[in-house]
């Protein structure tokens, strides 16, 4: 039995394509083969197992957050195995270490799909990881599957976003901070592509809103040094500050927090890059109380999310929690899984095509594939880091919220792209 419920929809896909299977199995061959420009031309399926690609940091700064996306991949292609496989083949994981380097991921990315040929790619969680290898997956015409919250403003037609957009996360964290009084903001990131542009989209945001950013700074990805950064926050008055910092620059940021005296009572902060991973490696005794923004907690409630944490810490240890980009990156395989089996094909533009309206009842409830944007529909959540490491949810959007990388429905946002 899967790991993951699917939908009667994904069901009834799912079951349409078995009728293919077998003769697919019997002739495998290169995706799109007989014409080297066919999307995914590279990918080998002629044998019993078709391979896949994961490229994660598994060295380097962001290792704290990537380690665990990457057993959460592993997770998936096991009990998808053990389920059977896809359209009757197993499914043989690569993993690559990306690094933390973005050329690195690069490279990597190349080789997953000319030397490895892999029929899809998981992985990658900065927006400039992804950014450095989106040429090269549209080069190549393979897909890859992102599984992190981003800043939106993009779309590729080799990429499928199962991490929230904008509009999925950061939006519904500002409209929660408003509500809440928490108007003056000061802005804390990582300087790379990510903060630099989720920021942006805020200072529009809070002009709109009436609300006030009262300072904005950036720190090197991995840097350890906060006390001056903090010190101004300390002093600039703000309500509220908003978090988009990155890897491990975070444990630093908030020991350097508390000892300047400041908590989540005194002068909240608000995180878009912070789950329950992180929190382990930071320190309770420095995140109880603070605020969290994502589409997926440990203690979502459902069945699904229960065998999900079951089975996570069955293969890696009772004590391991489970956490939003982890689930992101474990449905991925489920989604690519039911696209496939929908198209009856491994073939790239036969699975995009059969990438609409897939769902499934995934851990963080259920979730949609638009197949117009390829990012999904999802539920925005706000939650309180406790002292037992755990991130209870506060607040949540009721149902799923329609993809809107671009963000076409807010009128403060025009121009941002």
């Amino acid at each position: 039995m899967s790991g993951i419920g699917i939908s009667r929809r994904g069901l009834l896909a799912g079951a349409s394509a078995l009728g293919t299977t077998a003769a697919l199995s019997a002739c495998g061959a290169k995706t799109g083969s007989g014409t080297s420009s066919a999307a995914g031309a590279q990918a080998d399926t002629s044998g019993d197992t078709v391979k896949v690609g994961l490229l994660n940091s598994l060295s380097g700064t962001m290792a704290i957050s990537e380690v665990t996306v990457h057993n959460a991949l592993l997770l998936a292609v096991k009990e998808i195995n053990a389920a059977g496989g896809v359209l009757g083949k197993k499914l043989k994981p690569v993993s690559q270490d990306g690094a933390s380097d973005w050329p690195t991921f690069a490279e990597k990315a190349e080789a997953l799909i000319t030397d490895d040929k892999v029929v899809a790619t998981f992985g990658c969680w900065t927006s400039a990881s992804r950014k450095a290898v989106k040429p090269v997956f549209e080069r190549y015409k393979s897909l890859l599957f992102y599984p992190v919250q981003y800043e939106g403003l993009e779309q590729s037609p080799y990429i499928f976003y199962i991490g929230a957009t904008t509009n999925q996360q950061i939006v519904p964290a500002l409209d929660y901070l408003k509500k809440q009084g928490l108007t003056r903001l000061y802005l804390v990131g990582s300087d790379y592509v990510f903060p630099r542009t989720a920021n942006k989209i805020i200072k529009a945001y809070a002009e709109a809103q009436g609300m006030k950013v009262v300072g904005e700074d950036y720190a090197p990805l991995g840097s350890t040094e906060f006390s001056t950064i903090v010190n101004k926050v300390k002093d600039a008055g703000a309500d509220a500050v908003f978090n988009t910092l990155n890897g491990d620059s975070n444990v630093a940021f908030f020991k350097e927090y508390k000892s300047a005296g400041l908590s989540a009572k005194s002068l909240p902060v608000l995180s878009v890059s912070i789950a329950e991973e992180e929190v382990k490696s930071i320190g309770t005794q420095y995140l109880e109380g603070q605020l969290t923004a994502w589409n997926y907690y440990e203690t979502t409630p459902g069945a699904a999310n229960t065998k999900f944490v079951a089975a996570y810490q069955a293969a890696y240890g009772k004590d391991k929690p489970t956490s939003d980009p982890m689930e992101a990156a474990y449905i991925s395989v489920y989604l690519w899984k039911e696209m496939v089996e929908k198209a009856g094909s491994f073939d790239v533009a036969k699975v995009k095509k059969a990438s609409a309206g897939i769902e499934l009842d995934a851990p963080e409830g259920r979730v949609i594939v638009d197949g117009a944007t390829q990012h999904v529909y999802k539920t925005a959540r706000i939650g309180r880091i406790g002292s037992d490491g755990l991130i209870e949810e506060v607040w949540n959007s009721g149902k799923p919220i329609e993809p809107d990388p671009y963000l076409k429905g807010y009128d403060w946002a025009a121009g941002l792209s």
